[in-house]
C-alpha cells in the first residue's frame, strides 16, 4: 500500500520520531513522510511511534491508498526532498 504520514511532535521527541520514519519511509518535507510498505511494516512503524510519542499532546496522520497512481500529486514551490530510484 502506499501512504503518506505525517506527525506532530514535541520539540524533544521529533529527532527520533524523524529516525524512526526515515527507516519505513521517504521523506519529502518537514515531519511528512511517503512511500510504499506493507501491511506488517506499517503496523511496526505505529507500534514504534506510540513508544516516541506522548498520546496526549503528540500525533501521527495516516492517509493510506492502495496505489501510489491513484494519488495524484502537485507541489507548488520547491520541493524539499525529490525520490529518486536508482538501478
Amino acid at each position: 500500500m502506499y501512504v503518506i504520514l505525517v506527525y506532530d511532535m514535541g520539540e524533544k521527541r521529533v529527532g527520533k520520531m524523524l529516525k524512526l520514519c526515515r527507516r519505513y519511509l521517504n521523506w519529502i518535507q518537514n515531519s511528512v513522510f511517503e512511500g510504499e510498505i506493507t501491511e506488517v511494516k506499517l503496523k511496526e512503524l505505529k507500534i514504534r511511534s506510540k513508544e516516541i510519542m506522548e498520546e496526549e499532546s503528540d500525533s501521527i496522520i495516516i492517509f493510506k491508498s492502495r496505489n501510489e497512481k491513484w494519488l495524484e500529486k502537485e507541489v507548488v514551490g520547491q520541493e524539499r526532498s525529490t525520490l529518486d530510484n536508482f538501478l
